[in-house]
């Protein structure tokens, strides 16, 4: 079963990286104020990140959850963002957008 995963993963990662983007915070104001944004630490690679997720991959999101390194966007940080119109990676995993700082 493994084996006949790895080329689904890689696919998945490909399609996700052609989804990810440069986008403003002012753009996903909504998305915020749904809960639906979660910010990815700059530790970790976005994609990987949105292709377990993708994946269902639940050990290893609980890990990352865990570690803090990947979290709801705080308050203070989308207000920082807002003021800023900081510009983010982003890649959607639904009902979820991955946000990490674009540099």
């Amino acid at each position: 079963m493994a084996e006949e995963l790895e080329p689904f993963a890689q696919l998945e990662r490909q399609k996700l990286n052609l989804e990810t983007a440069v986008i403003g915070w002012h753009d996903l104001q909504r998305f915020f104020a749904a809960g639906r944004v979660l910010q990815v630490a700059k530790t970790l690679d976005l994609i990987e990140v949105a292709t377990q997720m993708a994946l269902d991959n639940s050990p290893m999101w609980q890990q990352w959850l865990q570690l803090g390194l990947v979290r709801a966007v705080a308050d203070c940080q989308a207000a920082t963002w807002y003021r800023d119109n900081t510009l983010l990676w982003a890649v959607v995993v639904r009902p979820w957008v991955l946000v990490q700082r674009y540099e």
